[in-house]
């Protein structure tokens, strides 16, 4: 998740007060985005509500939103090396929730589902055996009833979004004959793939759609037994990958991926965890 926020606040670096600018300065207004927010609830977090103190301090709106970036992207530093991982966590949860709904009118799935894993992250037990809080602090016992809690709860989560997703995909025939597959290759920003090659393999997009109906369906069903988990945890992750080399989402990849592993990667791959010191009542005994 650390990453994930990294690059996606390097990736805005350059257009990150244009895109979240108030009325007149940006390319689509922060205001309207955040007044159609306010009709459905009032209580979400919005960077105007920092653009609202900052104006009390005498601070800018440019110098508020520049700040929020810098802050979110060393949370994510932070979250990468495991250093203060709750507090970065909520920060970055805080931070990326905001700027997804202050600039809701030009986020996508992508923002969603990251804003989904950071709120998991900032929930779940923390530091991890890997992070440098861990090291620095030394071995704490870890609940691991809460730990399987909150990995339940992604799993279900997730069996929902790609179920529904299925479904919502078997409803038209845009995925029976390829169509939807033809059109979005096509659709600027995503066409990195000269249409002279999608024309060569159009006799494939028919086969793919139905696979992709297929896998997202059957993943509420198949990714629990032992027997077809891993099977289909590297069908979904290959099918995310081929999704950032054949469009260019590479953020919307990275997140579905880390997703994925953290919520049926421990069930799959046995990790190792590095050798601690004993625990206290060892060493009093």
């Amino acid at each position: 998740m650390g990453l994930q926020v990294v690059l996606y606040t390097l990736s805005l670096s350059k257009d990150w007060n244009y895109l979240l600018a108030g009325t007149g300065r940006g390319l689509i207004s922060r205001n309207l985005s955040e007044a159609i927010l306010s009709l459905e609830s009032a209580l979400v977090p919005r960077l105007g509500w920092l653009v609202a103190v900052g104006a009390r301090l005498g601070v800018g709106e440019e110098t508020i939103l520049s700040t929020a970036w810098f802050c979110l992207l060393c949370a994510g530093c932070f979250l990468l090396a495991g250093f203060l991982c709750r507090p970065a966590a909520i920060v970055a949860w805080f931070l990326h929730l905001s700027a997804v709904k202050s600039g809701d009118l030009v986020s996508y799935g992508m923002d969603n589902f990251t804003t989904i894993g950071l709120f998991y992250l900032m929930l779940s037990p923390l530091p991890d055996h890997y992070s440098l809080d861990w090291r620095w602090r030394g071995p704490r016992a870890q609940d691991r009833q809460l730990l399987g809690f909150f990995r339940r709860v992604l799993q279900i989560h997730l069996c929902l979004i790609y179920f529904m997703g299925g479904i919502a995909k078997c409803l038209g025939s845009g995925w029976w004959d390829g169509s939807n597959l033809w059109r979005a290759l096509l659709r600027p920003p995503f066409n990195i793939i000269a249409p002279e090659i999608l024309i060569k393999w159009k006799y494939v997009f028919p086969v793919a759609g139905i696979v992709i109906c297929l896998l997202e369906i059957g993943y509420a069903f198949l990714i629990w037994p032992k027997r077809t988990r891993l099977i289909w945890l590297v069908c979904i992750l290959g099918m995310h990958i081929a999704v950032g080399l054949t469009m260019g989402m590479y953020l919307f990849s990275l997140i579905m991926i880390v997703l994925n592993l953290a919520a049926f990667g421990p069930g799959v791959v046995k990790w190792q965890k590095p050798k601690v010191a004993r625990s206290a009542q060892e060493a009093a005994a």
